[in-house]
């Protein structure tokens, strides 16, 4: 019997963890925002969320409720992380080649094809047509979370292989936010966004990158695409792109230069017990950094450090800002819109993943990758229809200006993300069993 090696060094690997348990908040986040919206205590929910903050003088004002600082402002640091992560995946990852990308591009092509085509056709309401991007988004934190919770059952290629997708995905979520779900464009605003942006990235290419100078940078970015009728969100995106990617150290000259420091904070005994360091020691400890700074990718920095806070603060905090469908409003529910997102999500993802793997595969443009089993492929295409935070995010979009519309597109989002959910789980706990490993 071979022993099965579930370790893996790769950042998509490590960086797991985080979203799983972003994921259990997300559902506590979503179940809270249902009882509080539709309890007595709903006043609160509303005032909370709908409750005006903001910067105002004399030459300027940003003012805005809660509820938009979450859906423009964090979700925008979310989107920010999405770029990172496609980035790297184009650059050195699993979309860096055509042939590494074929398999999940087909699968999160098919994963938005059939969705939006099974909501076009059953929808003909000129009103709610516009939500027809809702189904085509994955929920990455929600699907790996469900994912983890089969343990060794699953192989971590699929689990990478979910991932993955799921970033193809994303970059077709952010072009149909940008070209489909975006107001009346002010061209001056965006041409002072797109100037800095070129300013960032030849700094980029340069390999120059100091926090200081992309901070305030990506603030007027942010500000200018909010201001131009371009969902902000895309300028997350877009300033990932200008994140460096490349180490100014390599890590064989880092370890020489430490090495040096370390040998220079040897003292004896009686030194040691000094209450403050040498000036040698502080001169060591300045180098340390600056060297750690060096050797450090500036985007694997950035999207190490901002998992946690975006899977951990965040999501939840969008789950709850936007999950408060309220079940008891006087006009009630459209649940032919509701039923319509709910069958879109879970069977046009679970088909279409599955359906496009399968033509990638016998066109012989794609290939599965090793440890996957066409079976267990069908279990993660229903996991796919875990569109939760991204689909609810498109909703607001598509319906914010119908508040009776989008509680119920909400309502066939929560509910079409939870039977793919069990679907997929009870799935693969069926076709899947725990790895046989030697003592």
């Amino acid at each position: 019997m071979v022993k099965q090696n579930v370790r893996s060094s790769s950042p998509r690997r490590r960086l797991i963890k985080p979203e799983i348990y972003g994921g259990v908040l997300l559902m506590a986040a979503t179940v809270l925002a249902l009882i509080w919206a539709n309890s007595p205590l709903a006043y609160i929910y509303d005032a909370v969320f709908n409750y005006q903050i903001g910067i105002e003088s004399d030459y300027f004002k940003l003012e805005e409720p809660v509820l938009l600082w979450i859906n423009d402002g964090l979700m925008a640091i979310f989107f920010f992380m999405i770029g990172l992560e496609i980035k790297r995946e184009m650059l050195i990852g699993h979309l860096n080649t055509a042939k590494k990308a074929s398999f999940p591009v087909f699968a999160a092509l098919g994963g938005m094809l059939l969705p939006v085509s099974i909501y076009l056709i059953f929808n003909h309401d000129p009103v709610t047509v516009r939500g027809w991007g809702i189904p085509a988004a994955t929920d990455i934190a929600f699907s790996l979370a469900i994912l983890q919770l089969l343990g060794r059952r699953v192989p971590v290629a699929l689990k990478v292989f979910l991932a993955t997708f799921a970033v193809a995905d994303d970059i077709g979520a952010v072009i149909v936010i940008a070209a489909f779900y975006s107001e009346s464009i002010k061209w001056i605003m965006l041409l002072g966004a797109f100037i800095i942006l070129a300013l960032m990235m030849v700094l980029s290419v340069r390999n120059i990158y100091s926090k200081y100078i992309y901070f305030p940078l990506s603030l007027v970015v942010w500000y200018f695409f909010l201001k131009s009728g371009i969902h902000p969100t895309v300028a997350g995106v877009l300033l990932a792109f200008t994140i460096p990617l490349n180490r100014k150290m390599d890590v064989k000259t880092y370890v020489q230069k430490i090495t040096g420091i370390i040998n220079n904070f040897r003292v004896s005994e009686e030194e040691d017990k000094k209450p403050v360091l040498s000036h040698t020691q502080l001169k060591g400890i300045d180098e340390l950094k600056n060297h750690t700074n060096k050797v450090n990718s500036p985007l694997q920095q950035l999207e190490h450090g901002l998992h946690n806070w975006v899977n951990l603060l965040v999501l939840p905090l969008f789950a709850l800002a936007n999950a408060g469908v309220k079940l008891k409003t006087g006009t009630g529910i459209d649940f032919r819109l509701a039923l319509i997102i709910m069958v879109s999500l879970f069977a046009g993802k679970t088909i279409g993943i599955t359906l496009f793997s399968y033509i990638g595969t016998w066109l012989r443009i794609a290939a599965i990758p090793g440890g996957i089993q066409f079976k267990n492929l069908v279990g993660v295409a229903s996991l796919g229809g875990v569109g939760f935070t991204m689909s609810i995010f498109i909703a607001n979009l598509a319906f914010y200006a119908n508040p009776e519309i989008l509680n119920s597109a909400k309502m066939g989002i929560i509910m079409g993300s939870l039977i793919s959910g069990l679907t997929g789980y009870t799935w693969l706990r069926m076709n899947t069993k725990e790895p046989v490993t030697e003592n």
